[in-house]
């Protein structure tokens, strides 16, 4: 029988790195009956303090929880310590909040299948201190069934996602929006370094900045029905305006000595798109000439 709402579930935290540690703490604070358990000795020692149930072994974490959480180094590390465990699995919905490559994730589907358990693979957006606020998000893929049972359990880490039965996709979108932060930290960087040069602070600028990311992220709900049309209309600005615009970013780095990769890179993206015949079509149409590059 799976858990209501209001009442508590037991859960088996394996691993207590500063993530697992932080999911263990939140399953605490929402009052589960938790148990923990690490390969090294004494990190256990601290959420024993906050309650939690110490195992001696990895057996016996399996054993104590119906829903058995996950999250080391790798997904090597994941079998190294559940492969002795073997049936111990049965009956269990295994959560693993590893990260890895979603064809790790469909091999270890196939696996906790062979032994009875029932596989959610998982992705968390957020740090360790984010865990248990409402506003983090956390991605699941695979059963739905196990994601809708267990549901309200999950929610005490953060805003729970389910993404498809396909394990696979919590680590796709994972890694496509590591992506979307690493371009966003990446062109923030860029800025603040260009800005500094003429004596602007980073936290002068970075209000400014954020107020542009709400635009930004306008343009992106605009542009992402085209991109699944493959009709790009340039009625906002198309690519040989955005060719005209970028040059002034990459000479305004030029002269200031700075490193011009990224703004080079960008530069390039646009101007890839514009030789395969796109200039006329809206920014969007960069999504194709990436495609186009990869084939």
């Amino acid at each position: 029988m799976s858990p209501s709402p209001a009442s508590p579930a037991s859960v088996s935290v394996l691993g207590l790195g500063s993530m697992g540690r932080a999911l263990a703490e939140a399953m605490l604070r929402a009052g589960h009956r938790v148990t923990v358990w690490n390969r090294t000795a004494g990190r256990a020692d601290a959420l024993v303090a906050q309650g939690a149930r110490p195992a001696a072994d990895a057996a016996e974490a399996v054993a104590a929880g119906e829903l058995v959480i996950i999250c080391v180094l790798d997904y090597t590390a994941v079998r190294e310590i559940l492969d002795p465990v073997g049936a111990g699995l049965a009956g269990k919905v295994l959560v693993n909040l590893t990260s890895g490559s979603p064809e790790l994730a469909r091999e270890t589907e196939r696996w906790a299948d062979g032994l009875g358990a029932t596989y959610l693979d998982a992705a968390v957006m957020n740090t360790p201190p984010g865990v248990g606020k409402p506003e983090s998000m956390f991605f699941y893929s695979g059963a739905l069934d196990a994601f809708d049972a267990h549901r309200a359990t999950l929610s005490a880490l953060g805003d729970p996602l389910h993404l498809g039965t396909d394990p696979g996709l919590s680590s796709l979108y994972d890694t496509a929006l590591l992506g979307v932060m690493w371009s966003a930290l990446g062109g923030w960087a860029q800025g603040a370094a260009l800005l500094a040069g003429d004596g602007v602070t980073a936290e002068a600028f970075t209000p400014v900045a954020v107020r542009w990311l709400g635009a930004v992220a306008g343009f992106i709900t605009t542009y992402a029905p085209q991109v699944d049309a493959g009709r790009y209309p340039g009625d906002d600005a198309t690519l040989d305006v955005h060719r005209v615009a970028i040059e002034h970013f990459v000479h305004a780095n030029e002269a200031a000595r700075l490193d011009t990769t990224l703004p080079r890179l960008l530069r390039d993206q646009i101007q890839r798109a514009i030789d395969a015949g796109h200039g006329a079509d809206s920014y969007a149409a960069v999504v194709k000439g990436l495609a186009e590059e990869g084939a």
